[in-house]
């Protein structure tokens, strides 16, 4: 790799400027999901600074999840795969807690116009266009969860439906392994809702049963939208739990 030290600029931090070109890098497909970046000391005589910058910069990409490090064997990109669904982004699980992995069918794939609110959330202008997908997500042979997802259409050109329901892995690795878009984090408000005739007809639950709605908006690096995603639950049958911090060794 030729020396990227003449990318870094007089009068920004430079572990924040290396940050960003780790990032862009990632995002451009230079280390792809699963793949290790170059070792600490080979990045610091590739940007031309101190080793101390070059870990700073890479325990951001760390703390933002981006990065995963292993012991032993060094810092590689982190992988949107089954697992890291399961532990990071999927909430719901039955209401005696047992935890499984959904079975997604893709019920609407279509083009359309962004609405006020799509626009609002995502940050594009109105009636730009936008990717909408409807799923539902079945836990344990059941069905418990109407997904209704809306992405900014630029982000992902020549996102088909074929594409995406030929995809072999979860859907954000989609993002990532094809569009180099990498989610790190995500908001979630929650409130409680009673299901619509369409959406009981979908879960298999009576009109005006009880649920729980899910906002959730996906950001990738720099605190971007890239995904805009309205779950309704079926809460006589499952609930949603999040779990916050380490659990204390004993």
């Amino acid at each position: 790799m030729p020396s990227r030290s003449r990318q870094l600029a007089a009068g920004r931090p430079l572990a924040e400027q290396v940050r960003s070109r780790l990032a862009e890098g990632m995002a451009a497909g230079e280390w792809k999901p699963g793949e290790a970046i170059p070792s600490e000391a080979q990045l610091a005589r590739d940007f031309g600074v101190a080793i101390g910058t070059i870990r700073k910069a890479v325990d951001g990409l760390v703390a933002q999840q981006a990065l995963v490090r292993r012991q032993g064997k060094g810092t590689f990109v982190a992988a949107h795969d089954p697992g890291r669904l399961m532990f990071h982004f999927f909430h719901v699980v039955g209401r005696d807690g047992t935890k499984s992995y959904p079975e997604v069918t893709t019920l609407d794939f279509r083009r359309d116009r962004a609405n006020a609110k799509d626009a609002a959330a995502l940050g594009i202008s109105p009636l730009e266009k936008v990717i909408r997908i409807r799923n539902v997500l079945s836990l344990g042979g059941r069905r418990a969860i109407l997904d209704d997802i809306a992405l900014p259409a630029e982000l992902f050109p020549g996102l088909t439906e074929k594409i995406f329901l030929a995809r072999d892995n979860t859907i954000y690795h989609l993002y990532q392994s094809r569009y180099g878009i990498n989610v790190l984090r995500t908001d979630e408000r929650l409130r409680a809702t009673l299901a619509t005739r369409a959406e009981a007809q979908v879960l298999g639950v009576g009109e005006g049963a009880a649920m729980l709605e899910i906002r959730r908006l996906a950001y990738t690096f720099r605190d971007r939208p890239v995904e805009l995603r309205i779950s309704r639950v079926d809460s006589e049958h499952f609930e949603y739990h999040n779990t916050l911090g380490k659990a204390e060794p004993i």
